[in-house]
């Protein structure tokens, strides 16, 4: 091992690329996975931002931004001794008239918003929500003003034909496809005109965070007719439909994979031309009676380094370009990505030095007299 680091020490100009192929591979690879869990994440947002612990829906429906109408008579199924309280929830696409001229697709929320009520999401303020009770009151996200073509709180406008005004904004809640639009249950209504007596969800609160799960199971003995799950569940669900049924998910998943793919090939000729150029090395000690098994081993040994090196190099330029990307996009890298990541990236290294004692093969002292 010692002879292996030395090898790698006065020959580090020969080594070099290969570290940096194998930093390229793992930053590519964390930051692609991390833009991925990072963008997926704003479709869950009405989930995640949300205080219900349980959400019951349609069976059929896939992520939250695709409800379909429930009756609101489905709240018995959910009237159990660990449940606090149900509210229900109005969610849909509508059209944004722009003033300035167009429209623009926006995702109506609609939920209680009294003092007390735990369906909005935790960025509406106790002022925000005294405001939402006003009819065809609203509240958009600041960075979502350029798409909606408005200019500050107060302007005006209609969604679907029906007039709207803007009387708060949030940050950090922008979504994948159109803009949310957060507003109270009864101006949801009025906007979107679901079926009397239906909504879109059910939102459930225990008393005991920790029963949730037990809740959903007994209630999706019916889950031919209800589906009910925890936040968590149905967040995971969300975005899980996004990442595997949208080409946006499929293009990062590919281009995570190109970088994997570019790092490997790169490491795998950089480690193959070193031992190449150290053939007369080998058989020096070929000729000394050392094994070829030993110096397979120093090859492996060598990859090794080269791989821990290039992780070393990779991980503050992983942490230095999430925190610029998460200026103009969210990245998150959880602990099992990075994990992940780098025990991926450790792999390709090893692999490649496999592939490289290919040319040990033949080497033999012969080779010193040629």
């Amino acid at each position: 091992m010692s002879y292996a680091l030395a090898t790698l020490w006065y020959e580090r100009a020969r080594f070099f690329p290969g570290v940096l192929a194998v930093a390229f591979s793992a930053l590519l690879i964390a930051l692609q996975c991390g833009l991925l869990l990072g963008l997926f994440s704003i479709v869950s947002i009405p989930i995640d931002e949300s205080q219900a612990h349980i959400w019951i829906a349609h069976p059929e429906v896939p992520s939250v931004d695709l409800g379909r109408p429930i009756p609101e008579a489905w709240l018995s199924y959910i009237a159990m001794p660990e449940i606090e309280r149900v509210e229900p929830c109005v969610e849909g696409f509508g059209y944004w008239d722009k003033p300035t001229g167009g429209m623009e697709l926006c995702l109506v929320i609609g939920t209680r918003v009294g003092p007390d009520a735990f369906g909005p999401v935790r960025r509406l303020t106790a002022e925000h929500r005294a405001l939402l009770a006003q009819p065809g009151a609203i509240v958009v996200d600041e960075g979502e003003f350029g798409r909606l073509g408005i200019t500050k709180i107060g302007d005006t406008t209609e969604i679907v034909g029906k007039q709207v005004r803007v009387v708060g904004t949030v940050t950090g809640l922008r979504s994948l496809a159109g803009p949310y639009v957060f507003c109270s249950y009864e101006t949801a209504r009025t906007i979107l005109r679901p079926p009397p007596d239906q909504a879109t969800f059910l939102l459930a609160r225990c008393h005991n965070p920790a029963d949730a799960r037990a809740v959903v199971e007994r209630v999706n003995k019916y889950h031919r007719k209800i589906m009910a799950m925890t936040a968590e569940d149905f967040s995971f669900r969300s975005r899980w439909h996004w990442l595997t049924k949208t080409k946006a998910g499929i293009a990062l998943g590919l281009a995570a994979l190109l970088g994997l793919m570019v790092g490997a090939v790169v490491t795998y000729q950089t480690l193959r031309s070193a031992t190449t150029a150290s053939l007369k090395e080998y058989a020096v000690l070929r000729a000394l009676g050392i094994p070829r098994w030993r110096m397979m081993l120093m090859v492996l040994s060598q990859s090794f380094w080269v791989g821990l090196a290039g992780i070393a190099v990779a991980i503050p330029l992983i942490h230095l370009l999430a925190i610029v990307g998460n200026i103009g996009a969210k990245v998150i890298l959880p602990w099992w990505l990075w994990v992940g990541a780098m025990a991926v990236t450790m792999t390709v290294a090893l692999l490649s030095g496999l592939l490289a004692l290919r040319t040990l093969r033949h080497v033999e002292p012969v080779t010193l007299l040629r």
